[in-house]
């Protein structure tokens, strides 16, 4: 009689111990469970955030077009950075009523299939304002003159499609076949230590755009 308690007394007290056991067990790892996901979640969170808008925006700043300029480009509407984005070049260019005396120029010399079916190019395309520095009697000579205005034209065009990055400084052969140099950084670059970008990293269809104050004339 005495063993059957004692048996029964200690199989009691060993199952309370065991269900106590278990209890803290769960309880631990309910905790610990929770504490780690609670951290790996806020830092899968953070990151994510911090890439979603710290990439996104070190992103947009690269992407976007600078320069003083730039507030001149219509905000909506085919001659908008985003109209521009979605056409060629030249057909781009036409929207933009900063480049229309541009615009002009290239029609004049015949250029405009061979800008608009380029790949992949570069084009400092001086704005109004640079072709009113230029004398009348000069540039009316110039579109006068397929030949010479064809060769100032394809001066301004570089065969690949350069980054900001890339404007910091290099050298670059021109369709002209002669080369353009460029200097700079952050927002501020020049073009033949002249020509200064006034609205920068325009995307078309086929060709980044450098807006520039100045015309650019071929070394000879």
């Amino acid at each position: 009689m005495r063993t059957f308690r004692a048996t029964r007394t200690t199989r009691i007290v060993a199952a309370s111990v065991a269900a106590g056991a278990l209890a803290l067990g769960a309880a631990a790892c309910s905790s610990g469970s929770s504490g780690t996901g609670s951290a790996n979640g806020g830092a899968t969170s953070s990151t994510s955030s911090a890439a979603a808008s710290g990439g996104a925006s070190g992103t947009a700043m690269a992407d976007a077009p600078f320069g003083s300029a730039c507030a001149t480009v219509p905000a909506t509407g085919a001659g908008s950075f985003d109209g521009m984005a979605q056409a060629p070049v030249a057909t781009a260019a036409s929207n933009n009523p900063a480049l229309s005396t541009l615009v002009t120029a290239v029609k004049a010399a015949g250029l405009v299939d061979t800008l608009n079916s380029a790949q992949n190019i570069t084009v400092f395309a001086p704005d109004n304002a640079a072709f009113a520095k230029l004398p009348k009697a000069t540039l009316d000579k110039v579109l006068a003159d397929k030949a010479m205005l064809t060769k100032i034209l394809t001066y301004h065009v570089v065969g690949q499609k350069l980054t900001p990055a890339q404007l910091g400084s290099g050298s670059y052969p021109t369709l002209e076949k002669q080369s353009l140099t460029t200097a700079g950084s952050g927002t501020s670059y020049t073009v033949n230590g002249t020509a200064k970008v006034v609205c920068g990293n325009v995307r078309t269809a086929n060709a980044n755009v450098e807006i520039i104050d100045t015309v650019l004339m071929p070394p000879s």
